[in-house]
């Protein structure tokens, strides 16, 4: 009689402590943080989709610099001696120039005054000054492109490559934070699957104690049940900061409008996935594959790389011809045109000045050598287009096998959990009529809640794979509800 005491005080105690060991319970009626609500704050609050949305704004920056090679200018002088009452020099110099696009032209208007006894007599000009009109042209070197439409052309190609840079820093973003979404979501299944088992685990130590207590169930049985409590809620204090730990990571992706960092609330739960999960049609695969061939960041980015590289080209042979600069100004004394000057002081074509400039390097080594790279460069980049197609080609292939891999696992694995939930059933029926033992039954009960996690490692496996596939078609559409 004291033995039972003694057997049914030390239940007591193990069943005391199992109760202080457990974790608490999050709620069941948590607020579902759904993988679209998590794309909501993403896309609008990340500092780094903030941060790929300045690439277009820089790179618009430095069109609007090279734009500043075509800006009108005005320029002005002025001198004048005095000495002796006598007036050395006195002279006004202004000009507009004005850059044109077509042909590397330069429109001038200028206005001259040069007076005085000791003025230069090429530059001297009537006491009214001299007014002229007049094209710079480039005949040979620069007619069809120079540094300036060269710059401005790269300018406004790589406003592409900096879009497409911007894709690919958003889409990283975002597959960064789906991954971390499902990680979430396997860690807090894992949690409420442990925590079921060590919810069975303790029901059936308290059952056991009891019907050792009446003497229907040897004390052994009841050190066995305690110690399956106890593994399980190790199991269980470990899934806990796993899961704590998935939540603090999903967290790095969550900011609000100041740019203030949040936290998931602590009843915030993963959406529920549906098992029978369905693999997308061939038709998203062949859509996916033509859209990364036309619209893939990388190989956005490497085609306004060669378009880049086209324009140095077309520069590159234009400075092998050589340098001819032919410039002419009609030239008169009016400075209005409500005063009377006669005809021969007019804009006519007695009036003017011309002129014409003349280079050319003999063996133009520098030229041929800095288009022989250029090109160089070019057959680099092609050999790059074709690799990085065939690859990104080959990867979204690849994840959608890894869908189809993972779908007819998750099959497989449905039907592998109803028949150990049948061979379980039939035990604890067998263990009712005493044909049976406690291990038997936390054996097929753990390997029951291990098939369980298994099957949400698949899901979650399976969703992250998903997100893989329309990362690497290099899209941020995601495929929710599957």
């Amino acid at each position: 009689m004291n033995f039972r005491r003694y057997i049914a005080g030390l239940l007591m105690l193990i069943s005391a402590l199992g109760a202080m060991a457990q974790p608490r319970a999050a709620t069941d009626t948590g607020k579902i943080f759904s993988l679209d609500d998590l794309e909501e704050i993403v896309f609008r609050n990340h500092p780094i989709v903030k941060q790929a949305a300045l690439l277009s704004e820089a790179a618009k920056a430095n069109v609007l610099q090279s734009s500043g090679y075509f800006d009108p200018a005005i320029k002005a002088s002025f001198g004048r001696k005095l000495f002796g009452n006598t007036e050395y020099y006195n002279n006004w110099n202004s000009e507009l120039k004005v850059p044109l696009y077509v042909a590397g032209a330069d429109l001038k208007v200028g206005y001259d005054r040069s007076v005085g006894t000791y003025t230069n007599p090429e530059t001297r000009t009537p006491l009214s000054g001299l007014t002229g009109v007049g094209l710079t042209i480039p005949l040979g070197q620069g007619l069809l492109i120079d540094e300036r439409r060269s710059t401005l052309q790269q300018a406004k190609v790589m406003v592409n490559y900096a879009e497409a840079e911007k894709v690919k820093q958003i889409n990283s973003v975002w597959y960064a934070a789906a991954k971390d979404y499902w990680a979430w979501y396997y860690a807090y299944r894992e949690y409420l699957l442990l925590r079921e088992g060590v919810t069975l685990a303790e029901k059936r130590f308290e059952a056991v104690r009891r019907q050792t207590l009446i003497g229907d169930k040897p004390p052994i049985d009841s050190v066995e049940a305690s110690i399956t409590v106890q593994e399980r809620q190790i199991q269980l204090a470990k899934s806990t900061i796993s899961l704590q730990n998935s939540a603090l990571i999903l967290s790095n992706h969550l900011w609000n409008a100041e740019g203030i960092p949040l936290e998931l609330p602590p009843n915030a739960v993963p959406q529920p996935v549906n098992n029978n999960i369905t693999l997308p049609e061939n038709a998203l695969l062949e859509n996916l594959l033509g859209q990364a061939e036309q619209q893939h960041p990388e190989l956005l980015k490497l085609r306004a790389k060669n378009a880049q590289l086209d324009i140095d080209r077309r520069y590159r042979q234009e400075m092998l011809k050589p340098k001819i600069n032919v410039s002419g100004s009609l030239l008169s004394t009016r400075r209005d045109f409500n005063s009377y000057v006669p005809d021969y002081y007019d804009f006519n074509w007695s009036n003017y000045k011309v002129g014409i400039e003349f280079a050319f390097p003999l063996f133009l080594r520098k030229e041929r050598g800095k288009l022989r790279e250029v090109k160089i460069k070019q057959q680099q980049l092609n050999y790059d287009l074709q690799q990085y197609g065939r690859e990104i080609s080959n990867n979204i292939r690849s994840s959608y096998n890894d869908l189809n891999a993972y779908r007819s696992q998750l099959v497989v694995q449905v039907q592998s959990i109803n028949n150990q939930q049948t061979l379980l059933t039939g035990e604890l029926q067998k263990f009712d009529l005493g044909e049976s033992t406690l291990f038997l039954i936390n054996s097929r009960e753990s390997k029951l809640i291990d098939m369980k996690i298994k099957r949400e490692s698949m899901v979650a496996g399976y969703q992250k794979t998903l997100a893989e596939l329309y990362y690497k078609a290099g899209t941020t559409q995601t495929a929710t509800g599957q």
